[in-house]
């Protein structure tokens, strides 16, 4: 099938727009930096992590700002060019309002975590609020797109039509995955470049299926995404200067899966994410393991030596960038399988 020259001439104003965002993240890390360190928003060590973890005690954290406030100026500034010629549409302010409203939560449980009166033990606010919060979030974003944006279809792969849901199913899995992915990409968050790498490839992924499906304005904000991330990466990467935090790792994972569902595909999430979905997993089935293992057999029986499962290879030897490298390597494939899944 011969490529479109409408097509080809978005896709290369995406990649313009994200080396522009790229450039300007850069150019911003370094006074970025300084900012953090004037105010001591250093990374505090869990005791039950692994022992190689506590040389990043003090290294600048939050740094999910580095990339949000980019993506934000970039955003603000396509709006207001598209009063003269349409760059952008309403399709992106769903996503980046969820990446906001999730950013603002993991900064409150991030500084809580740093300043807090659980500060030493490294931890935020408790959970159980944490949790709460993220699902009247979740519940907001839901109602919009439903009620908003019209959007209660599910697309199967090999499947020629879209299978319509009704409202009492569409909206609770819409928050159930919301938070899913929220919670899975900051369990994820845990080595240097692991995170940012993993949700650039799957940015990358939905941004061309959006391209591919006519969603240009929702390709176009998947771009300047990955161009911000891959500029957080030049300050996270091994050994990081700078982590990205909850603010960071809350508000992509929130980005992400409105944009899963704005395409119609959020059924491939499942592949597309398969790392931050195992990263979980190894949570929950430690903790089910061990609970069970305790109860019907007075022994506590644990599958992994720690998760979430990065840490699992960590004590198995492996080093860090060995870890994050194949990580990524995978969700490149199972990004690269979820593109070829949303044109069958």
């Amino acid at each position: 099938m011969p490529v479109e020259f409408s097509n080809v001439r978005e896709a290369l104003f995406a990649l313009g727009v994200a080396c522009i965002t790229f450039i300007l993240t850069v150019l911003w890390g370094d006074p970025f930096l300084e900012v953090l360190r004037r105010l001591r928003i250093g990374k505090r060590i869990r005791i039950d992590g692994p022992e190689s973890h506590f040389a990043k005690l003090g290294t600048p954290t939050m740094g999910g700002f580095l990339f949000i406030v980019p993506v934000v100026a970039v955003t603000l500034v396509l709006n207001l060019v598209s009063l003269v010629r349409p760059v952008t549409g309403r399709s992106i302010l769903l996503p980046l309002g969820a990446m906001l409203a999730y950013a603002a939560l993991g900064a409150y449980d991030d500084w809580q975590g740093i300043h807090g009166r659980r500060a030493k033990s490294g931890e935020g606010i408790l959970g159980r609020y944490k949790f709460l919060i993220q699902v009247l979030i979740g519940l907001v974003i839901a109602s919009i797109l439903h009620f908003g944006f019209g959007h209660r279809s599910l697309a199967i792969p090999g499947y020629p039509q879209t299978i319509n849901l009704s409202p009492w199913l569409y909206i609770p899995i819409v928050i159930f995955v919301i938070t899913a992915t929220t919670n899975a990409v900051n369990m994820t968050d845990g080595l240097d470049g692991l995170a940012g790498l993993v949700v650039s490839s799957a940015f990358l992924a939905y941004g061309l299926i959006a391209l591919l499906q006519g969603q240009i304005y929702l390709s176009r904000f998947c771009f300047v995404m990955v161009g911000a991330l891959f500029a957080f990466l030049w300050f996270n990467v091994y050994p990081a200067a700078l982590f990205m935090g909850d603010v960071g790792s809350m508000g992509l994972g929130a980005a992400l899966a409105v944009v899963a569902f704005l395409t119609g595909q959020w059924a491939l999430l499942v592949l597309i994410c398969c790392v931050p979905l195992a990263e979980t997993a190894s949570v929950m089935i430690q903790v089910a393991s061990a609970k069970l293992s305790r109860k019907y057999l007075g022994r506590d029986i644990r599958p992994f030596k720690m998760t979430p499962l990065h840490h699992h290879f960590e004590q198995l030897g492996w080093s860090e960038p060995q870890i994050t490298q194949r990580f990524w390597l995978i969700s490149i494939l199972s990004a690269m399988l979820g593109i070829l899944l949303a044109i069958l």
